[in-house]
């Protein structure tokens, strides 16, 4: 009587290549998630800083943020309610999914907003900080320091 099937060897060489195929897809998987937080959270602040713009050019100043824009931010003490973009207030932040800063944001009385960087070694914030590089700096929506 004759028996087919695999050999214990076919097997072997099987697990063995889903074990090689799994150690290989399942880091890149990892680094796809956190390219994918980082694109968002990238696009929250180009939409946050338009939207502070755009309020500041219709009300001639800053108001708190939740009136400004929907992207969430925190204050220092990671509290989030009624933040407020003006001089008279420490900066607001801008979180990644960790709960830790990664940007600062601080608004000024002639409609600057000054965006920072904030030193933190998440992997979401070093993508952060490389993808909004251009947005790091001072905005100026008022004030005599617009250039036309």
């Amino acid at each position: 009587m004759k028996r087919t099937g695999f050999t214990m060897i076919e097997l072997i060489f099987v697990i063995v290549i889903l074990g090689i195929l799994a150690a290989v897809a399942i880091p890149k998987l990892s680094a796809t998630r956190t390219d994918a937080k980082v694109s968002t959270y990238a696009s929250d602040v180009a939409t946050a800083l338009s939207d502070m713009g755009s309020y500041y050019t219709a009300h001639g100043e800053f108001g708190t943020v939740e009136e400004m824009t929907n992207v969430k931010f925190y204050k220092r003490d990671n509290s989030s309610s009624a933040v407020t973009l003006d001089p008279s207030n420490d900066y607001v932040y801008f979180n990644d999914s960790a709960d830790t800063s990664c940007l600062s944001f601080k608004g000024g009385l002639d409609g600057n907003i000054t965006i920072k960087s904030e030193s933190n070694t998440s992997s979401e914030c070093k993508g952060l900080n490389l993808a909004v590089a251009n947005l790091t700096k001072t905005h100026s929506f008022g004030g005599s320091s617009v250039e036309y």
